[in-house]
Formats: C-alpha cells, sequence, structure tokens
C-alpha cells in the first residue's frame, strides 16, 4: 500500500495535495481504491459548489460498492476532473495522480488538521 508522505489525508480515505497557487487537488487514496476494487463510475461535484468539511460532494461506485467521498475542508470547488467520468478505472491504476475535484479553502491553515502520512497509516493498516 502506496501512503506519499508528502500530502493530507482524511479519516475517510481522501488525499489532499496543496498546489503552488494554494488550491488544494482531492483524491481517494490507495487504500480506499484497494478495499473499492474496480471502479466503474464517479458522480463528481460542479465547480462554484460551496462546500463544509465532511460534507459528501461525490460518489464513487465499483463492482463491489458505492462510497461516498468528502470534502476535506471547506470551500468552494474550482474544478473536477471530468476527464475521469469517461475512465474512472485510472483510479485503480493512478490513486495519487487521479485527482477528483479542487478546492479553493476558505482557511488554507484547515490543512493542517488532517493527517500526515504516519497518522493515516496507523488508519489504514486497522482496517
Amino acid at each position: 500500500m502506496s501512503i506519499p508522505t508528502n500530502l493530507r489525508y482524511t479519516n475517510s480515505h481522501e488525499w489532499v495535495r496543496k498546489e503552488p497557487d494554494n488550491t488544494l487537488n482531492i483524491g481517494i487514496t490507495d487504500h480506499a481504491q484497494s478495499a473499492l476494487g474496480d471502479v466503474v463510475f464517479l458522480e463528481l461535484p460542479a465547480a462554484g459548489r460551496v462546500v463544509v468539511a465532511g460534507e459528501e460532494v461525490a460518489v464513487i461506485e465499483s463492482v463491489k460498492a458505492a462510497s461516498g467521498i468528502y470534502a476535506p475542508v471547506a470551500g468552494e470547488i474550482i474544478e473536477s476532473n471530468t476527464g475521469l467520468t469517461d475512465a474512472p478505472d485510472t483510479i485503480n491504476n493512478d490513486p495519487y495522480g487521479a485527482w477528483l475535484f479542487k478546492i479553493k479553502p476558505t482557511n488554507l491553515d484547515d490543512i493542517d488538521a488532517l493527517l500526515d502520512a504516519a497518522a493515516y497509516t496507523k488508519i489504514a493498516d486497522a482496517e
């Protein structure tokens, strides 16, 4: 299981990467895609949607189950990776390259409250 140290994580298995323009790319972890199995469908949020931390903003479906994707911080959705809707299996092949959506956070410091790689590893290993 791959858990890059340069990302932040949530208890619900989303990863967060801060970009140079202070936006955040959000995706699901290697652990999550492995647990889901083959991803077959994505429902991604619309740009302009304002979200609160912990709000369900997307849905991912696999051959095994459907699961919610949650906003790790409050902010505005500025873009969704619509290319993934035509090739959702990309998530299985490259979970850390296949970002789902981007958020312009209300408070950039909120990412400091998210899990680092070591803390996320403990959660993933316990499952």
